[in-house]
């Protein structure tokens, strides 16, 4: 079982940059795809940005030059660096992982609020 939990969300203005972290617990992240997700009130979840084991990423189309995933196997943590950030973002932003076989996200966070003001 890995628990993964978030932090890094708050308030802030358009423009402006958060760095959310995922700590996991449990289990090594170690073969697992890692996964940053939101979702905003009335909407559904979406898929913000993935990093696979071998470091490979992808990012959401709305997203792509603004935010960077990236992982630390040895500290067990993944991080989404957000930049240039707008209103649009505001949402609960989740991290997520695979099994080490892969396959979809069964590990999820808490989530962490991020707000933007304009």
């Amino acid at each position: 079982q890995v628990t993964l939990v978030e932090s890094g969300g708050g308030l802030v203005q358009a423009g402006g940059s958060l760095r959310l972290s995922c700590a996991a617990s449990g289990r090594t992240i170690n073969g697992r795809a890692m996964g940053w997700f939101r979702q905003a009130p009335g909407k559904e979840r979406e898929q913000v940005a993935t990093i696979s084991d071998s470091g490979t990423t992808k990012y959401a189309d709305s997203m792509k030059g603004r935010v960077t995933i990236s992982r630390d196997n040895a500290k067990n943590t993944a991080h989404l660096q957000m930049n240039s950030l707008q209103p649009e973002d505001t949402a609960v932003y989740y991290c997520a992982c695979t099994h080490v076989a892969g396959g979809s996200y069964n590990y999820w966070g808490q989530g962490t609020q991020v707000t933007v003001s304009s």
